[in-house]
């Protein structure tokens, strides 16, 4: 599980936003021009299973199941058809396009399954962020109070 520190900024119901301060060690070995965390940290939404309160220091996590379960779906999904497109387009769509070069046609086959399939990633993902179990859940007060 994944497990952050932040603080509890607003409180909507049984959700809490939370800002969560970059860690120490993500930004020691990088430049700082390069990190793209801000300085003051980001802020998330997550489940207040324990009726924390605004200001006090909590801690979240995410089941890993979850996160990687999204990760696939983002990153691997679209490669895939990438992949699938190029070797149907370099397979049949010169039958169609006889006088353009086959490799030309792979690429934009590939292309064009690669932007197709994006459209159902933004449907999926807007489904997953509805449901409760791919987002944070606030395990436990850390400190009360803004100082922790």
């Amino acid at each position: 599980m994944e497990e952050e520190i932040g603080v509890v900024k607003s409180i909507d119901g049984m959700t809490a936003r939370v800002l969560v301060s970059r860690k120490a060690s993500c930004c020691e070995s990088c430049e700082k021009d390069v990190c793209d965390v801000p300085e003051e940290g980001v802020e998330t939404e997550a489940i207040n299973a324990v009726g924390a309160s605004v200001g006090q220091k909590v801690k979240i996590v995410m089941k890993s199941y979850s996160y990687f379960k999204g990760a696939m779906l983002i990153y691997v999904l679209p490669v895939f058809a990438l992949i699938i497109g190029a070797v149907l387009g370099k397979v049949y769509l010169p039958a169609y396009f006889p006088k353009t070069d086959s490799d030309l046609l792979a690429a934009a086959g590939g292309f064009l399954l690669f932007f197709i399939s994006l459209l159902p990633l933004k449907i999926l993902s807007s489904g997953m962020n509805k449901k409760t179990e791919y987002k944070p859940v606030i395990e436990s007060i850390i400190a009360e109070g803004k100082n922790g």
